[in-house]
């Protein structure tokens, strides 16, 4: 298992920035997959974006080109970085972390995860 603690959410306005971080402990953080999924209030859980152990980098649509997902191995950290936020991105945001055996496999779907964060709160004002 690993645990996991995301940090950098608040409040921010339309167009405007954020940086989410989330830090890892308690396995081979260089072979984990991981990835952002966020939640909206009355919506379902949804993929953000995941990054392989290999560096290889997705996103979902309603992202790309506005969220970039980066990791840090030396610091056991995922981040996602966040420009041109809108009032949509509104949500609670949860980092997740699979271990991999191969360095190109990416996950996606929620129960491709086994270890979760306890979410972080992001706000776009409008």
């Amino acid at each position: 298992q690993v645990q996991l603690v995301e940090s950098g959410g608040g409040l921010v306005q339309a167009g405007g920035s954020l940086r989410l971080s989330c830090a890892a402990s308690g396995r081979t953080f260089s072979r984990l997959v991981l990835g952002w999924f966020r939640q909206a209030p009355g919506k379902e859980r949804e993929f953000v974006a995941t990054i392989t152990w290999g560096g290889m980098t997705y996103y979902a649509d309603s992202v790309k080109g506005r969220f970039i997902i980066s990791r840090d191995n030396a610091k056991n950290t995922v981040y996602l970085q966040m420009n041109s936020l809108k009032p949509e991105d509104t949500a609670v945001y949860y980092c997740a972390a699979e271990f991999s055996l191969y360095s190109n496999t990416y996950y996606y779907k929620i129960t491709d995860f086994a270890s979760w964060g306890q979410g972080t709160q992001v706000t776009v004002s409008s």
